[in-house]
């Protein structure tokens, strides 16, 4: 899995892209919030589950299915203006934890489909270096993980928010 600051940055690039004027800072902390929910799965280790169970890590929490089931009941009850719009940002953010995961060069993979299938997906190209869970985050390995996480998380959506708003800005001129 990426670091919990990483999956904090899908939902950081889509209010910028998006703009304060559709998206609402109490919008924007619960998608930072549902990115990063997806690995409170790991309370199961704890109590006995299995990583590969359904209900393990990087099972069902991190589905599309439980995404837009969040999504939309954040939005319900944020009650935004612009409901539609803030639904999908929000499940948005927290399917993009599954889909970074996938990602990973570690694991077991993400339960994307979960509950129609239980297979546990990677993407064909991985090129996210998995983060340590626990303390040993806090060694060399996870320094390696934060700075491999700049060049293909960060740095990425970044140029893609400078791209779309650049866009948004020459469109706007043409206007």
């Amino acid at each position: 899995m990426p670091t919990i600051m990483s999956h904090a940055a899908v939902p950081i690039a889509g209010a910028l892209v998006l703009g304060h004027g559709r998206l609402t800072t109490a919008v924007v902390a619960t998608g930072i919030v549902l990115a990063m929910l997806p690995d409170l799965d790991v309370i199961g280790f704890g109590m006995g589950i299995e990583y590969g169970e359904a209900w393990g890590h990087r099972g069902a929490s991190h589905s599309l299915l439980v995404a837009a089931i969040c999504g939309l009941l954040a939005a319900a009850l944020l009650r935004p203006a612009h409901f539609k719009t803030v639904a999908l940002y929000l499940f948005t953010c927290m399917a993009s934890h599954g889909i970074l995961d996938a990602f990973t060069n570690g694991g077991l993979g993400a339960a994307l489909l979960w509950p129609f299938d239980d297979a546990r997906y990677f993407a064909p190209y991985r090129p996210v270096e998995v983060s340590p869970i626990g303390n040993s985050f806090f060694t060399g390995r996870g320094l390696a993980v934060l700075w491999s996480e700049f060049f293909t998380i960060w740095l990425p959506l970044a140029g893609f928010v400078v791209l779309v708003l650049a866009m948004k800005r020459v469109l706007a001129r043409q206007e």
